[in-house]
């Protein structure tokens, strides 16, 4: 007994003292430059702290108010003002979107710690939801941003979610990532994720429509994790299944079609709850 908890402690402070911990495993961070093409800086202070996001509009809201609001967010280590301006060409709708960028990332100031990211991401409908009034704000995420995207669509009345290949981050950690470790560094950094960021209760805590895209071949987030947060959703949704898709894999035709439909779906949704 004596030596397996020597053990368990050795094991816990060599993962802590070579960096591996969530902030690094999972949620990393980005500091590269890069071309935001449409998409313009804005900053909204969370005690103290700058976040950064990206703002930019759909074709359709281009010289008019949005009619909606859409909340993005990448995936790990990654940047919205990458990816910003190429989602508002894939709205057909009225609407602005906003990207943030996580703790530690761009523009954002650090630490970059994955328990501020919840706060970060709440504090950021909130500002949305001030400018937006009682227009309809949907909520969308890829692969970690889907567990920030359900973190508020838990906490705050969302119009619509759109979940693309969704991480229940604990579960997955603990049950990919445990054969090399004995469990022991798997089960510290998925300690560490925040309730906050829990997808499978924050999915069943969920009431809004939602579109989940979910790849076949995912070896990143294998199917049968997906399915634990596709399952656990409360609200109505669709599933788009990619037979044959990996993680990081374009949308085939199929799915880009379906997803469109989906995002009408949402529309007409949240405007009908408004008659």
């Amino acid at each position: 007994m004596r030596n397996a908890a020597l053990l368990i402690l050795l094991t816990i402070c060599t993962a802590v003292l070579s960096g591996c911990n969530a902030d690094t495993q999972v949620l990393g961070w980005s500091h590269e430059t890069l071309d935001p093409g449409i998409a313009k800086p804005h900053f909204v202070k969370v005690n103290g702290r700058r976040v950064e996001c990206w703002v930019a509009r759909s074709p359709a809201a281009s010289g008019r108010e949005p009619q909606g609001y859409v909340l993005f967010f990448v995936g790990q280590g990654d940047r919205a003002d990458r990816y910003l301006s190429d989602e508002a060409y894939m709205w057909d709708k009225p609407v602005e979107l906003w990207g943030m960028n996580y703790p530690g990332s761009g523009g954002s100031q650090g630490p970059a710690h994955i328990a501020l990211v919840g706060p970060d991401a709440l504090a950021v409908y909130d500002a949305v939801k001030q400018i937006a009034g009682n227009r309809p704000i949907f909520v969308e995420g890829a692969s970690l941003g889907t567990t920030v995207a359900l973190c508020v669509a838990a906490a705050r009345p969302v119009d619509g979610v759109i979940l693309i290949n969704p991480p229940p981050l604990r579960q997955l950690i603990v049950g990919e990532y445990s054969w090399w470790n004995l469990g022991l560094i798997s089960h510290y950094i998925a300690g560490q994720i925040p309730a906050d960021l829990d997808s499978i209760a924050n999915a069943s805590r969920a009431t809004a429509p939602a579109v989940i895209l979910s790849a076949g071949k995912d070896q990143t987030v294998p199917p049968k994790y997906q399915r634990m947060v596709i399952d656990a959703y409360a609200g109505p949704k669709r599933i788009v299944d990619m037979p044959g898709r990996d993680h990081e894999d374009d949308l085939t035709r199929d799915a880009a079609d379906k997803l469109a439909a989906g995002k009408n779906w949402l529309w007409q949704s949240a405007n009908a709850s408004r008659q």
